[in-house]
């Protein structure tokens, strides 16, 4: 047998990879990235939320710098390093009183696998409970999870079993106050839970404070409670995912904690670490202990450099004052999006959580207000004109999400909302 010659090919990326915005960026800083092409932009995408502190924040580029000459890579279940004792004892002074027991993994997919194997083992339940709109990932026990559009579970069947779907409290969708949605919500809840999945065969209720990629819908902390209550009367684990939410985005630390209630696991990834990957669940060590032996771990899990990262994110945040400048800014952004799209019959609701805020594109028909996916697309390509980098997002895709960085400062708030007003009017024609 003769070896094939191989002919000299260039490769590409997968043509099913596709770009939000024509950007290639040359380099980035603060709230701005700078294109190869020579052109500045606001970036309220930041990652998809990940670069929490900013763009390269002179910390968190210091101290990667710092440990890539120490070490790099130490496998964590072979040897151990010190940033992520560190990291640990770190995370212990802002994760919620119990929760003192933490995993590390490297996207939030593995962190939402690892929270319900975790949930399965230590309660011998084999059903999850999740709400329509919430996104998990794209793995295939992640997306099995995942409700925020069929794109992220279609087309290779089977998915993993044991998933019950349960109403979110979409107030807006309904046509409805929030109240009358939780109660609706909660009610079908409990309908679930009496007609197709028993409590005792419930191992956890899974949700995002504030809908990701279903919406950008904060959660109302009524519904959240109601979670609780029922999770506490039934031995169910209450399960948050933190990954987009988490990390001062919302205004508090944990998007949570507008609701007077505390998860029995808390998973989170995106800006704990300012665009390093890594990810995490935490969980009381008394349920940690639960997970069976070698249900935990992973070759890149905890990376070093990683590990240092999320230490210099957590000092800035906390140096900064950077959960009070969400809430401060994001209140900004909410009021200023409003005043500029106001009077607009294509936008039919503005809404969000700190530096969370999400514009819901309708066309009406009649007394009814359908998804228009076509004007989010347009208006989110615009703002690129515009030089302002903003993303879609919700089942129809007809939301367009704003994502400062947490470092965003008064001016750059004001001339994101300038520069959204002129994008809208720019398509609407108004």
């Amino acid at each position: 047998m003769t070896a094939v010659e191989h002919l000299p090919q260039t490769a590409t990326l997968s043509p099913i990879l596709k770009q939000a915005t024509p950007v290639i960026v040359d380099h980035a800083q603060g709230s701005w990235v700078y294109g190869t092409d020579g052109q500045s932009y606001l970036d309220f995408t930041t990652g998809i939320g990940v670069t929490s502190t900013g763009h390269c924040h002179p910390r968190v580029v210091a101290a990667a710098q710092e440990q890539c000459a120490k070490v790099i890579h130490a496998q964590y279940t072979t040897v151990m390093h010190p940033p992520l004792l560190e990291l640990t004892a770190k995370l212990g002074g802002v994760l919620p009183l119990g929760l003192d027991s933490v995993f590390y993994a490297n996207s939030g997919s593995e962190a939402v696998e690892a929270a319900i194997r975790l949930a399965r083992m230590a309660t011998a339940r084999p059903n999850i409970v999740v709400f329509q709109g919430g996104f998990h990932g794209r793995t295939v026990a992640a997306a099995s999870l995942t409700t925020a559009g069929t794109r992220f579970s279609a087309g290779f069947s089977p998915l993993m079993g044991g998933v019950h779907m349960a109403p979110f409290p979409y107030a807006y969708r309904y046509g409805w106050d929030t109240e009358t949605a939780v109660d609706f919500a909660l009610t079908e809840l409990d309908y679930l839970l009496t007609s197709r999945v028993a409590p005792d065969d419930t191992a956890a209720f899974l949700i995002e404070p504030v809908l990701g990629d279903g919406g950008y819908l904060p959660t109302p902390p009524r519904f959240l409670a109601g979670l609780r209550e029922r999770a506490d009367r039934h031995g169910i684990l209450l399960i948050l995912d933190e990954v987009q939410a988490g990390f001062g985005r919302t205004g508090r630390f944990w998007g949570h904690q507008h609701a007077p209630i505390s998860p029995d696991i808390l998973i989170t990834a995106k800006g704990l670490a300012s665009g390093f990957p890594i990810s995490a669940i935490a969980a009381p060590t008394e349920l940690m202990t639960k997970a069976w032996p070698g249900s935990q771990g992973g070759t890149y899990g905890g990376n070093a450099v990683a590990a240092a990262a999320a230490i210099a994110t957590l000092d800035v945040i906390a140096e900064e004052n950077l959960v009070d400048n969400a809430a401060i800014r994001g209140e900004q952004l909410l009021t200023g999006i409003r005043e500029v799209t106001t009077g607009l019959d294509a936008v039919g609701d503005v809404r969000g959580l700190g530096l969370m805020i999400g514009i819901e594109f309708v066309t009406r028909v009649g007394d009814r207000c359908m998804p228009d996916a076509a004007t989010a697309l347009a208006v989110q390509r615009a703002t690129t004109a515009h030089g302002l980098l903003t993303l879609t997002c919700g089942p129809a895709g007809n939301v367009v999400r704003l994502i400062p960085a947490l470092v965003v400062t008064a001016d750059e708030i004001a001339l994101g909302i300038e520069r959204f007003g002129a994008a809208v009017h720019s398509v609407l024609g108004a």
